[in-house]
């Protein structure tokens, strides 16, 4: 186990949201409104489909509601602008409409997108690049108040899997996201307002992912949430020999050991079976 501090921020304001992280673990639900994503590609395309299973994700208690327009699988493509705005669009409006208790985040590194989501109502920008794609992604979540996610990834979806190394991946990945934070407050994010996330599968091999959740309190001694995002990734698939479909339990057992490691937010599918694992992982880790 890492030597470094766990002490878990304990607020996070995302434009005029205040979320108590010192109480317990937050869930942040995946909704993925993309025909080709890796696990649900195809299944909340449709705008109905999207908005009842955010409702669904909202009522087995998730506390934010990540809504993504552009693939970001192994592999994959960027989107045009207007394709990516088109998917997104009808889906923030609705969702907002909700009047939810849930958070909405918006997954996306173009900050077209993200100006557009802001205005519709989006309380957080969630960017995979961590700044290096679209730098304006702060200047935004700094006029908007907005809570700015910041991730690590080597390369682009197109490549990032192409035989990725590190000298030290953990040392690597805490280092880049130290300069995004930094680069984000220099453009007025609020401190309280950043989350960093290490970019699980996103450029990294199975060692690189276990590295990372064992190492993981090197990075939330940054002073930052940490968010971890493993739900039902390759590296599961890989120890666990199951399709991407079938990897629950092994995501359980990764967020809950990210959990025990300091992590503040999971990014998940499944919802309800996260909220039933984290209960106890709280119950332990936060005692």
């Amino acid at each position: 186990m890492s030597e470094y501090p766990r002490q878990r921020p304990s607020t996070l304001k995302l434009a005029g949201i205040e979320l108590d992280l010192s109480a317990r673990t937050h869930i942040m639900g995946v909704l993925n409104v993309t025909p080709d994503s890796f696990s649900d590609g195809g299944r909340f395309f449709d705008p109905a489909d999207a908005i009842a299973h955010a409702e669904e994700m909202v009522e087995n208690g998730a506390d934010i509601i990540d809504i993504g327009g552009e693939s970001t699988r192994p592999g994959s493509e960027f989107v045009p602008l207007e394709v990516e705005l088109n998917r997104v669009v009808p889906v923030i409006k609705a969702v907002v409409a909700l009047g939810a208790s849930a958070a909405i985040s918006i997954d996306t590194w173009k900050s077209e997108v993200a100006e557009r989501a802001l205005d519709l109502g989006v309380h957080v920008v969630n960017d995979i690049s961590g700044l290096m794609f679209d730098t304006r992604l702060a200047d935004l979540a700094a006029r908007y108040e907005a809570g700015l996610i910041l991730s690590h990834i080597k390369g682009t979806p197109k490549n990032m899997q192409v035989n990725p190394t590190y000298d030290d991946v953990v040392s690597e990945v805490r280092d880049v996201l130290a300069k995004a934070a930094g680069a984000a407050m220099s453009a007025g994010v609020g401190p309280q307002s950043i989350v960093v996330d290490p970019g699980i599968g996103f450029g990294k091999r199975l060692e690189h992912n276990l590295e990372i959740l064992k190492r993981l309190g090197e990075l939330v001694a940054l002073g930052y949430p940490v968010l971890i995002g493993p739900s039902r990734k390759a590296f599961i698939g890989k120890l666990t020999d199951a399709p991407v479909d079938d990897r629950l339990e092994g995501t359980l057992a990764a967020v809950t050991i990210g959990v025990a490691n300091g992590a503040s937010i999971v990014r998940v599918h499944d919802v309800k079976e996260a909220r039933r694992a984290l209960a106890l992982a709280d119950a332990v880790a936060r005692a």
